[in-house]
């Protein structure tokens, strides 16, 4: 129950989902929980449940594609605990267009939420941690960062960029003993999937080569955060983490 004990972690898009998910896992496990997502009212709510449950927790309205968002939620963070030990970038949206369908438009907000995201919440917290000489940065990538689909251009290509980014960054935040990691799930369970996983056919599509024959749960996935977040995970920087059922073991 103390694998994060007096701990402050970031996770941003927390207020659904997965980044939920990490938020109450984090909380539990004895972090100091930011609640970041553009929702506020539902990230005021995700904090309102961990404090409930024992938790310490605090709710940030954060656009992660904007600048000035980090640099103030950087500033109330220091303020309130002085310091940050974590960064989850879990914030991210999906489009399913091909390259024929996709717009301009699309592929600009695409990449702007989940690698400029990144980009930025590395950016902005790098200070605390460098400052502290430690840290563990989590960037949520997937599978399709990993390998093609046939489909959805813009989100292969920003969850490569994601996979990459974490690579540099991890031999370039080394020296501050700062370590980085990319999490790669397959086809998870969430409010972002349930649409398309209510139908037997378009599950079975999504699922493809997945051995275990099942979506995950966002809480199977929450644990890998959870272990590269922990000090269990130490000798790691610059790692995969593939948690998709087997999906790209074939």
């Amino acid at each position: 129950m103390n694998r994060l004990s007096d701990k402050v972690a970031i996770i941003t898009g927390a207020a659904r989902g997965m980044g939920k998910e990490e938020a109450k896992l984090f909380a539990k496990e004895g972090a100091k929980v930011v609640v970041a997502d553009i929702i506020e009212n539902e990230a005021i709510e995700v904090a309102k449940e961990i404090a409930e449950n024992g938790g310490e927790a605090m709710a940030c309205k954060l656009d992660v594609s904007n600048a000035k968002n980090w640099e103030r939620m950087v500033e109330e963070i220091s303020n309130k605990w002085g310091k940050i030990d974590i960064l989850v970038n879990n914030a991210g949206i999906l489009s399913l267009a091909g390259v024929e369908e996709a717009t301009e438009e699309q592929w600009d907000k695409v990449m702007a939420v989940n690698a400029k995201g990144n980009f930025l919440g590395v950016k902005y917290v790098l200070p605390v941690m460098k400052k502290a000489q430690k840290g563990s940065i989590i960037n949520i990538s997937s599978i399709y960062g990993l390998i093609g689909s046939g489909a959805a251009a813009a989100y292969h290509a920003s969850k490569g960029a994601v996979r990459l980014f974490t690579k540099t960054i991890a031999a370039e935040l080394a020296k501050y003993n700062i370590r980085v990691n990319s999490i790669h799930p397959g086809v998870i369970r969430t409010a972002m999937t349930d649409e398309l996983l209510k139908d037997p056919a378009n599950t079975k599509n999504l699922l493809g080569t997945t051995i275990l024959g099942r979506p995950a749960e966002a809480i199977e996935v929450a644990y890998g955060a959870l272990f590269l977040a922990s000090d269990e995970s130490s000798y790691m920087t610059g790692s995969e983490l593939v948690i998709d059922g087997g999906y790209t073991a074939l």
